[in-house]
Parts: C-alpha cells; sequence; structure tokens
C-alpha cells in the first residue's frame, strides 16, 4: 500500500468545533479550545500519524469579518493556510442550517482549491445537536454547498466517526514521504508558544465579557531546574488593552489570577512531564490588537 502524507487546512466559521475535532484526530492537545468563537489566532499545526499515511493538519482561525488588526492577520493566516494545503478540511455545525456566512466560505474554499471536489473534504460536525427532523434539511443544504466533495457526520467531542473521516482525508491526500520521520512528534510548534496558549485558554475558560479576546500571553523568563532550583520556573504576562481590566484579571485578593494559573500549571505539567512554578503578571498595552508594534512583539503577525 502506498503511503500518503499531505497538508489539510482545517476551514470553517468560529466556534463549529474545529479545534476539538484537530485535537481528536491527532490524539493530543494541539490547539487551545474553549466556548468563545476566536478562540484559535494563528495557525496551529497537528501531526496525526497512521500505519500508512501522515496527516498534517493547520488548525485556523475562524473566518469572521475583522474588526481589529488582530482580526484581519488572524485571517490573513487562515486564508494563507488555506491556500497552501493539499487539501481543506471544511468544519461546518450540521446541527444550524446553512446561512450567509456559509455560504460565503464555500466560495472561499473551492476558489482556493479551483472548484476541485476532491480537494475539499466536509466534516458535519456537532451531530449529536441535529434534530431529526432537520437531518434532510441541513444535510441537503450543507451537500449543495459542498458541490460533490465527500462528507462525513462527526462528534468531535466523542470522536464519533472520527476514525472513518480520517480514512476520508487518507484517500484524498497525495502519494509521498512522511513530513515527519518520528512517530512520536504530534506537533511542529515550540513549547514556549504551546504554554503560553495554555495559559490563555485558562484566561478564556475562568473570564467572561470583554475579557478574553482583549488578553495575550508573553512568556518573560524560562528556567529549567538546577542544583539550586527543582522546578521548571515560566513567568509570564497577561496583556490586556484597558486599564479597567486588570483587577478584573486578578480577582479580589488576587483569586482569579492564581485560579488561572493553577489551572494552566495542571495543564503545563502534562505537557512538559515536569513540575512548574509559574508566576503570572498583568500589564495594559493600550489597544494592543489595532498596534502591528504590539502584535509583532507578541508573535501574532
Amino acid at each position: 500500500m502506498a503511503f500518503r502524507a499531505g497538508i489539510v487546512a482545517v476551514a470553517g466559521k468560529p466556534n463549529v468545533g474545529k479545534s476539538t475535532l484537530v485535537n481528536k484526530i491527532v490524539g493530543e492537545k494541539v490547539s487551545v479550545v474553549s466556548g468563545k468563537p476566536q478562540t484559535t489566532r494563528k495557525p496551529a499545526e497537528g501531526i496525526a500519524n497512521f500505519p500508512h499515511a501522515q496527516i498534517i493538519l493547520r488548525d485556523t482561525a475562524g473566518i469572521h469579518a475583522p474588526k481589529t488588526k488582530l482580526g484581519r492577520a488572524m485571517v490573513d493566516l487562515a486564508m494563507q493556510a488555506i491556500h497552501s494545503a493539499d487539501l481543506i478540511l471544511w468544519v461546518v455545525d450540521v446541527s444550524h442550517p446553512a446561512d450567509s456566512e456559509d455560504k460565503r466560505l464555500a466560495k472561499t474554499v473551492f476558489d482556493a482549491v479551483n472548484d476541485d471536489p476532491n480537494r475539499v473534504v466536509v466534516a458535519l460536525n456537532k451531530m449529536d445537536h441535529l434534530r431529526p427532523e432537520n437531518v434532510e434539511l441541513h444535510y441537503g443544504e450543507y451537500a449543495a454547498l459542498a458541490k460533490g466533495a465527500k462528507m462525513m457526520y462527526t462528534n468531535a467531542l466523542t470522536g464519533e466517526n472520527v476514525n472513518k473521516l480520517c480514512e476520508i482525508l487518507i484517500q484524498s491526500l497525495p502519494e509521498g514521504e512522511p513530513f515527519f520521520d518520528d512517530p512520536s512528534v504530534y506537533t511542529s510548534e515550540p513549547v514556549r508558544g504551546i504554554v503560553s496558549e495554555l495559559i490563555r485558554e485558562q484566561v478564556l475558560k475562568h473570564t467572561r465579557d470583554e475579557i478574553p479576546h482583549a488578553v495575550a500571553v508573553r512568556i518573560e523568563e524560562w528556567r529549567e531546574p538546577d542544583a539550586e532550583h527543582s522546578l521548571t520556573l515560566i513567568r509570564a504576562t497577561l496583556v490586556v488593552e484597558r486599564e479597567s481590566q486588570r483587577p478584573i484579571l486578578i480577582g479580589h485578593n488576587g483569586e482569579m489570577i492564581k485560579q488561572i494559573g493553577s489551572a494552566a500549571r495542571r495543564e503545563i505539567e502534562a505537557l512538559i512531564g515536569a513540575q512548574v512554578f509559574l508566576d503570572l503578571h498583568v500589564k495594559v498595552a493600550r489597544d494592543w490588537r489595532n498596534s502591528p508594534i504590539r502584535l509583532r512583539e507578541l508573535g501574532l503577525i
């Protein structure tokens, strides 16, 4: 059997389950997940290894109408990933009917592959939320947009039909050598980048309203254990846009930032396999999402 390998750009509207699906396919946490749209900012690369195939999954930001320079950069990076991929995995929320945004995204996806349905696979995600009386209607609407591309119902949370989806992806990939020889490698992302995202994920989970999208994380110091220190020291700054956001993120008597730090530390320790001392601080950088200088400093453009 010929070996197949290729890059799959994972595209879709915000909050349709792209990151959850990528993590389920890879079998490891590659992308941060939250119930809030636009959680993914930069394409995160996950590597799924199979006996006769290797899928390089690039989880992209949800395609949306940007309101900030950060949003514009997120969409631009997503579009670059879509246009450079061998295959596009278009993820939709099948529990809702196709809307005008889905139609615009369908055009974007098929323009990128020159209307070749063999280079698009559609994951009809959140199948568990699809009401029986809507199955035929919703399927028909997405099938019309899919232009003959293969489709599969999935539940990214439970993994239902994800193996079947992977079979379709593998069949659609070109023959070739693996991109990564070591089968234990599941991402090409640098560890520090993953750690900063794990911290931001906990901010998303513990805060609400204006805070989540106004926060960025910067790793300031990383010190490995030595003769004097038995723990890995990680110092990080949580960057917010306005002075009023700082006390919200810190919380009464520092309780909020303690909760964020404790939850993030557990995730980081599981990732690096070592005990961690995580030191978090909050800094204000006014309107950083619209500042090219700040965005470059934070590695977001």
